[in-house]
């Protein structure tokens, strides 16, 4: 018998399914890469911002040196636009890094984490990667259950994840309700409120979450530049949160981990507004033109509060999979949701309009 390495905890994991990328399908498939339209990964469609451009063109004068570990400039940046102290805040390599930086810093093996049915695959492998006992809420229309949530805790809890908008469903949890949720949880137990796609919320959804970091000391929220700012390349994420919570989370968190041009493009795209609307612009009018067109085929999707929608697409289990390859056949990629327990489902990123057009005469062929 051959020598295991390492924990059962950690062998037991299966890796995160990152979407295909453009390269591998043409390839595969025999395609030219100009041809083929990806919508798996929830990026920006406009890529990334001119400013952010023009920012890392400066910054490479210094890339011989190493980056600013404590990100002092981004960190300003980001107090000032979230009217925090920037002893409040935590960079990470990506949203990602956040959440794992969370369940080393505050759960020991053992523990236990609260998550949703249908919520973030990397929540499950934080939970996994520290040893820790998952307890999965079951989902309610797709999304969290924050009253089964508050109940699910138990001795053991030490950190409850929650998405909003969920990834992959879409859905969406009222200020009032993560409130009223905020409100019923020990105070020992730390909640991770990650807001990756806020900035896709229309203007009457949307509220200031970081303010909360002042009532509530075991609240940590996690944001991204990888989505609306178009920076997924360059994995930058950050947290607010109490210094008590900020403090634990440098300790462990690698001293290099958001380099010098994430860096200088973050601090450009933070307020580039005229950038954040023209995406929100397209989002809005991505969505209608998907919409429209599962509700011609009469197809059951979420409705979505992200920029990207979960759609079914037949009723036997092998649906997604059948026409997810029937799609990449054609050049197009989306993101099939097996791994997550739906696999009738596809998850589909809302693109530039020709892009989506192309995705739906795709989707129409491989349902024929």
């Amino acid at each position: 018998m051959s020598q295991q390495f390492g924990p059962e905890y950690v062998r037991a994991i299966a890796p995160y399914q990152a979407g295909k990328p453009i390269a591998e399908v043409a390839r595969e498939f025999g395609l030219d890469e100009a041809n083929i339209v990806k919508l798996a990964s929830n990026e920006n469609p406009f890529g990334v911002p001119a400013s952010s451009q023009q920012a890392m063109a400066a910054a490479v004068a210094d890339l011989g040196r190493y980056p600013d570990a404590n990100g002092f400039d981004l960190k300003a940046a980001l107090s000032k636009r979230y009217e925090v102290p920037a002893d409040w805040i935590t960079l990470g390599n990506g949203s990602n890094d956040i959440l794992e930086i969370a369940a080393h810093a505050f759960v020991q093996k053992g523990q236990a984490v609260v998550y949703s049915q249908y919520s973030f695959a990397v929540y499950a492998l934080a939970t996994q990667g520290v040893g820790a006992r998952a307890i999965v809420v079951p989902a309610r229309d797709y999304g969290h259950d924050l009253d089964a949530m508050a109940a699910a805790i138990d001795a053991d809890t030490r950190l409850v994840f929650i998405a909003n908008p969920n990834n992959p469903t879409g859905t969406f949890i009222a200020a009032a309700q993560i409130e009223a949720f905020l409100d019923k949880v020990p105070a020992n137990v730390v909640v991770v409120l990650d807001e990756a796609y806020n900035e896709f919320l229309a203007p009457e959804h949307q509220f200031e979450s970081s303010q909360w970091a002042r009532k509530y000391p075991n609240l940590l929220v996690s944001r991204t530049f990888s989505k609306a700012y178009g920076l997924a390349g360059l994995r930058v994420g950050f947290a607010i949160a109490q210094p008590a919570l900020t403090d634990l989370m440098n300790r462990i968190r690698q001293p290099f981990n958001v380099n010098s041009l994430a860096q200088a493009a973050a601090i450009a795209a933070l307020n580039d507004k005229p950038f954040l609307e023209q995406g929100a612009k397209n989002n809005a009018a991505g969505y209608a033109q998907f919409v429209e067109a599962f509700d011609e085929l009469g197809l059951q999707y979420v409705p979505s509060f992200g920029n990207f929608v979960l759609v079914k697409v037949g009723d036997d289990d092998g649906a997604g999979a059948r026409v997810n390859l029937a799609l990449l056949k054609q050049g197009v990629i989306v993101r099939p949701v097996g791994n997550y327990g739906l696999p009738q489902w596809l998850r589909i990123s809302i693109g530039l309009p020709a892009e989506n057009a192309i995705f739906i005469a795709a989707l129409k062929k491989a349902l024929a």
